[in-house]
């Protein structure tokens, strides 16, 4: 069965995602040029941080909710129905212990730090969603369904929006698929992610919208481009005439055509390139490849990759679902992706945050599952100049709650955002002008810097 038509608790199907691009004549896709256009656009009108800094972000989203009393935040003193089966273990940080079904992660534990002490307001899994993803609280008419689920712009919208492209490269990718929370809301077109909309373990993996195939050269596609000018030339003449706006999306088809045939693009999405044995260590998993696949992307300028991971909703034989499925992908992928950044000189440059949209309950419920929990949970963060090898903050015996210093999403947004050289007291316009602050009273996780 395919996962991706499978629905969370709250009912809502897991393939309810935005799609952008398509099909478009010569494999380009009429998105993607929208996207450069607009892009050109900003940085005319001087929307572009000319100052770009280095950092980019890899966001690993592990949608449903990542049980972490029985992964990073392991509870073995208390009861039974409280601690689980699972027993902790040791880390390459001494006095550092997480789950014994994740040695490899264990082995990288001086590669990021675990905030213990993360909480937020809302269990709900669309505005749980929508907080991580964005770094707000969405109101009471999103909670009722009244309004869309990108009513604030994603992280990577606006570090887009801030910083721009970094070449021919979209700045802000989403894979194997985008959420719905996961775009640019007021931002606009300029700043909505490339959405790969692939699984990168397929044997037939590629990008869908960047059609020819990665092995046709460049002189094919021009021979192609040829002809295409010859049979569109008289369409392309009344657009002219009848919307001069629309008539300019040819040129930056042009630049959709460039990222094409562009040697750095070619080998970011050419997965099968990569040595066997390096994709072996990440796992081959729509995770472990999807995370090969986001370091590759940022290797070639990408400034953030959302990689989405789903069925981590465990209400029922929590346990077993983790330790049979979900722990070794997660175990193979988060590891290889820290050793692999650190092994080629990018972890400093490439921040790396893990997280799902909560925690799980402290209690096992009767179906030896755990229910939705976000008054305390644990989030992962490495990377991008920020320690490594660190526990902030702690919860209480049972994980129930923070029992010191607790941090929040804006508190995270602004940390990552500083650490990419975004002001976090920056302001974000909406269509209407009206100014939007980057984080909402958002402070800096000082034991990270």
């Amino acid at each position: 069965m395919n996962r991706h038509h499978e629905s969370f608790c709250d009912g809502v199907a897991r393939r309810d995602f935005l799609r952008i691009g398509a099909a478009a004549a010569l494999g380009m896709n009429f998105p993607l040029a929208r996207v450069l256009a607009n892009e050109a656009a900003a940085a005319r009108a001087g929307t572009l941080d000319a100052a770009r800094n280095d950092t980019s972000l890899i966001f690993l989203f592990l949608r449903g909710g990542l049980s972490t009393i029985d992964t990073f935040d392991m509870k073995p003193d208390a009861p039974e129905n409280i601690r689980g089966p699972f027993k902790p273990r040791g880390t390459n940080v001494p006095g550092i212990q997480i789950c014994e079904h994740m040695p490899k992660i264990a082995g990288v534990m001086d590669k990021f730090s675990l905030i213990r002490s993360f909480a937020h307001s809302n269990a709900g899994h669309g505005p749980a969603d929508h907080y991580m993803l964005t770094g707000y609280h969405p109101n009471a008419a999103f909670n009722a369904g009244l309004l869309p689920n990108n009513q604030h712009p994603s992280i990577g919208s606006v570090i887009a929006n801030k910083l721009g492209p970094r070449g021919s490269i979209p700045p802000y990718m989403c894979l194997p698929t985008m959420h719905p929370s996961a775009s640019s809301a007021y931002l606009g077109p300029q700043s909505v992610p490339f959405v790969i909309e692939a699984d990168p373990n397929s044997p037939a993996f590629e990008v869908p919208d960047l059609q020819p195939p990665l092995n046709v050269d460049a002189r094919r596609l021009e021979d192609r481009r040829g002809l295409l000018a010859k049979v569109d030339r008289f369409q392309r003449s009344i657009e002219q005439r009848a919307n001069s706006g629309v008539a300019q999306l040819g040129v930056f088809s042009e630049r959709a055509t460039a990222l094409m045939t562009s040697g750095d693009a070619k080998k970011a999405f050419d997965l099968h390139a990569e040595p066997e044995k390096i994709r072996a260590e990440y796992g081959r998993t729509t995770l472990g490849q999807s995370c090969l696949m986001a370091r590759r992307l940022v290797e070639a300028g990408v400034r953030c990759v959302t990689v989405e991971h789903q069925n981590w909703d465990t209400h029922s034989a929590n346990f077993s679902t983790l330790k049979d499925d979900l722990l070794p992908k997660l175990d193979m992928a988060m590891s290889a992706l820290f050793r692999d950044l650190s092994d080629r000189g990018m972890l400093k440059k490439t921040l790396v945050v893990v997280t799902g949209e909560f925690g799980r309950t402290p209690t096992i419920n009767k179906d030896a599952g755990r229910d939705h929990w976000s008054r305390c949970f644990t989030v992962a963060i490495g990377g991008g100049g920020l320690q490594g090898g660190r526990v902030i903050g702690k919860s209480d015996q049972i994980a129930s709650d923070p029992a010191e210093n607790p941090y929040g999403p804006e508190d995270m947004f602004a940390t990552i955002y500083q650490s990419l050289g975004i002001n976090p007291h920056d302001e974000m316009r909406t269509p209407e002008g009206r100014p939007v602050m980057l984080t909402n009273s958002g402070r800096i996780i000082k034991e990270l810097i």
